[in-house]
């Protein structure tokens, strides 16, 4: 029996609708649709909350999905309804970032700036110095693919520390080179 499977998703402010195996959503941030498998079905409890069940309790590819689908559909509904956000900081010496229409231009002590396109649905926040991001969304999965992509243009250095990092990400850092007398 699956663990997460059985857990109960609060809706918050969200509006769910369940027709067959297809479950709408509708929230202040984002609307859509999740489908589940065969085998999975959703139940409305209370208005408050929404429960994922399993019909076929023996198979273990229905147990697998079941724990799977019910944290999907917990993550789209969060989305649509609070958000999910990351936070980047920028490390270096002249390294920053800037908003520029729908794209970032990236100072990071390359010879040239990078520009990066924002994908649709999502939006950065930069603080004065432009040295802090914080990236937001309706989709988790989308936010941190673009904080990934963002980081991926400088990663962190293990010696000076300089880079872009995750806030919340700790950087180990190597002994430079030792003088000996």
């Amino acid at each position: 029996m699956s663990k997460i499977g059985r857990r109960p998703i609060d809706l918050g402010n969200v509006q769910i609708e369940i027709n067959g195996q297809e479950v709408h959503y509708k929230g202040k941030k984002d609307s859509g649709v999740h489908a589940l498998p065969e085998g999975l079905q959703a139940e409305l409890v209370d208005n408050k909350k929404i429960k994922i069940l399993c019909d076929d309790k023996e198979s273990r590819e229905s147990k697998r999905l079941w724990g799977l689908h019910r944290a999907l559909l917990a993550n789209e509904i969060k989305g649509a309804d609070q958000g999910f956000e990351k936070q980047l900081n920028i490390t270096g010496l002249g390294y920053k970032a800037a908003v520029s229409g729908d794209k970032l231009i990236f100072s990071l002590g390359y010879s040239h700036k990078i520009e990066f396109p924002l994908p649709k649905g999502i939006s950065v926040d930069i603080d004065k110095k432009g040295q802090t991001l914080k990236v937001s969304g309706s989709d988790k999965e989308r936010v941190g693919a673009v904080c990934s992509e963002i980081k991926a243009l400088r990663p962190p250095e293990p010696y000076k520390g300089t880079g872009i990092q995750l806030s919340d990400e700790t950087i180990l850092r190597k002994a430079g080179k030792t003088k000996s007398a």
